[in-house]
């Protein structure tokens, strides 16, 4: 078991609910403001937290995302600033994982970001470009450290792709809604219900969807089915917003509470 799992069991048996992750990328728009907006976030309701590492080719991120990782990069964050970040909001108690593409990790060292995740309180990472047939170097490391390891299945997965992703994974197999990046949408259709039931029919244990949640009734519909309800740029884009910083977070926690009543509205 892990921090994660641990969570999403706890609300399954205590609260009848799933979880509502929440992602924040670290450094936007600064990294002390990254911080207010975290610690925030996990006040409004956030029962876990990913922390995103900006990344010069956010290949799975939305238009939202792209522009808040980019200012970031800018602004001169480095991949050591999320350890700087979780030390400051794991007193929360929210399990947290960091949300990275891999080559900085690659960059960085693999037990070297293992060794200083797990110093700093972070429970694992979700690596959204990484499969697990080419994994096996990071699992070994992420074992050695405890560490989770979360991978993403799509509703175009195979059962055998399921299958392998449902095995490698540790916390939660992170189930795509829908084909394409990330971002707020209109509509999410069955595709992601019909995915969270083959990817428990492969063996795991806790499936969480993400892609496009941005409304309380499409968390309460996500909510019903899934053990997660995955929201990034719906917290982003009130960050993006003119104003000062207060009232942006502000914002964002008002959308964070309608999507938590939402999920609590489900079952």
């Amino acid at each position: 078991m892990s921090a994660v799992s641990d969570k999403l069991l706890e609300l399954r048996e205590t609260e009848n609910r799933a979880a509502l992750i929440g992602y924040l990328p670290v450094g936007y728009p600064s990294v002390e403001g990254s911080i207010a907006a975290a610690r925030a976030l996990i006040e409004a309701g956030a029962d876990i937290l990913e922390l995103g590492i900006p990344y010069s080719d956010p290949v799975m991120d939305g238009e939202t995302i792209q522009v808040a990782v980019q200012e970031a990069l800018e602004n001169g964050v480095r991949t050591r600033d999320v350890f700087t970040v979780i030390e400051a909001i794991r007193d929360l108690g929210a399990p947290i994982l960091v949300m990275t593409y891999f080559n900085p990790i690659y960059r960085y060292g693999l037990r070297e970001f293992a060794r200083d995740l797990k110093a700093a309180g972070g429970a694992g990472l979700i690596t959204p470009d990484l499969t697990p047939d080419a994994a096996q170097e990071w699992i070994d490391v992420a074992d050695e450290f405890e560490l989770d390891k979360v991978f993403l299945v799509a509703p175009s997965s195979t059962d055998a792709r399921l299958k392998l992703t449902a095995d490698a994974s540790r916390g939660f197999v992170y189930a795509a809604s829908t084909m394409g990046v990330t971002g707020e949408r209109t509509s999410l259709g069955e595709a992601a219900e019909v995915l969270v039931e083959r990817t428990r029919a492969a063996g795991a244990p806790y499936v969480c969807v993400g892609l496009g949640v941005s409304k309380p009734e499409q968390a309460r519909d996500v909510g019903r089915y899934a053990d997660g309800v995955i929201v990034g740029s719906a917290f982003v884009r009130p960050l993006s917003q003119d104003g000062p910083l207060d009232d942006r977070i502000t914002a964002m926690q008002d959308v964070a509470r309608s999507l938590s009543a939402g999920i609590r509205e489900a079952r």
